[in-house]
């Protein structure tokens, strides 16, 4: 997405912080679904930033092309939901855990296929999304 300055707004700030506290109840929730056992491969988290990541490639195309004059859009999805659904820290300490625990190989692998795997969700929530909007210019090229 275009940065553009930050808006301070009281509007801005509640969308933010609306979508922050949607985005960490559904990853707690996700946590609870799917609860990983002390010590095990944090799949959920793993999972939950892939899905972040897919969604946040789709947004930035919808909010950049199809909604750009929707100023409490991307407070609201992309910082606030967004932001509060993946969890970076988490999957640090996942990831140091692991390897502080002896478990060398799971913590590489979670140390790098959950980067490569975010990086390859975003640019395909992106291409789909143009390949998804009809009537578009771009979705056709």
């Amino acid at each position: 997405m275009p940065r553009t300055p930050m808006s301070r707004t009281p509007a801005t700030v509640c969308a933010v912080s609306l979508g922050g506290g949607l985005g960490a109840a559904a990853r707690y929730a996700a946590a609870r679904l799917w609860p990983v056992a002390p010590g095990g491969f944090p799949w959920t988290t793993m999972a939950v930033n892939i899905i972040g990541c897919l969604a946040m490639g789709a947004l930035t195309i919808v909010l950049t092309e199809v909604w750009p004059a929707r100023p409490l859009a991307r407070p609201f999805l992309a910082t606030g939901v967004l932001g509060g659904f993946t969890t970076f820290s988490t999957y640090v300490v996942d990831s140091h855990s692991l390897l502080g625990d002896g478990r060398a190989a799971a913590g590489l692998a979670c140390t790098v296929l959950t980067p490569l795997a975010a990086l390859a969700a975003a640019w395909s929530g992106a291409r789909a999304a143009r390949l998804l909007l009809p009537g578009r210019e771009w979705a056709r090229a």
